[in-house]
């Protein structure tokens, strides 16, 4: 489709425009943990989906000049706890910037490493996976990893999920 003043292609919308044109869809919120030698890392993500029951895959989204997308890079197995409603003080510790290691942002609330990931999974969630990177593609800014999910940790499926919607968790 061309632009009908220039005759050219339509430009681009620009990133505000962008960010609030997708910020009324609402997303699940999750938390990824990932073990690194002696720290382990963690935070918020709303750019999660199932991909396949057949094996099981999900994919999720990180930016891609994170520290986190580097960890990613190196590290193929990791966790993820899909938030519940109860959860949402736990969302915003692990969105924060300059937040410190998971385990301390973990310190005081019920938590296990996964036996398969050796990554730190919160027990209060909806339900947490343990997964294993099969592919990474860089998508603009981002890094999507794509994981087979290797174990589910637990489901707990009567708690309301904690959502994100118009930037503000509901």
């Amino acid at each position: 489709m061309g632009d009908p003043l220039s005759g050219g292609p339509t430009p681009g919308p620009v990133a505000g425009e962008f960010v609030d044109a997708v910020a009324g869809f609402a997303t699940g919120v999750v938390v990824l943990t990932v073990r690194d030698g002696r720290d382990d890392l963690g935070t918020t993500i709303t750019s999660f989906v199932s991909v396949s029951l057949e094996p099981p895959m999900v994919l999720v989204g990180v930016a891609s000049a994170s520290y986190l997308a580097e960890v990613l890079g190196r590290r193929d197995r990791w966790a993820v706890t899909v938030l519940s409603a109860a959860q949402r003080a736990l969302a915003g510790r692990f969105a924060a910037a300059g937040r410190p290691s998971a385990r301390l942002l973990l310190a005081s609330r019920p938590h296990h490493r996964g036996p398969l990931s050796d990554a730190l999974v919160p027990e209060e969630g909806m339900a947490a996976l343990e997964c294993e990177t099969r592919r990474r593609v860089t998508a603009g800014d981002h890094l999507l990893v794509v994981a087979e999910v290797l174990a589910v940790d637990y489901v707990h499926g009567g708690r309301s999920p904690l959502i994100r919607v118009g930037r503000r968790y509901l």
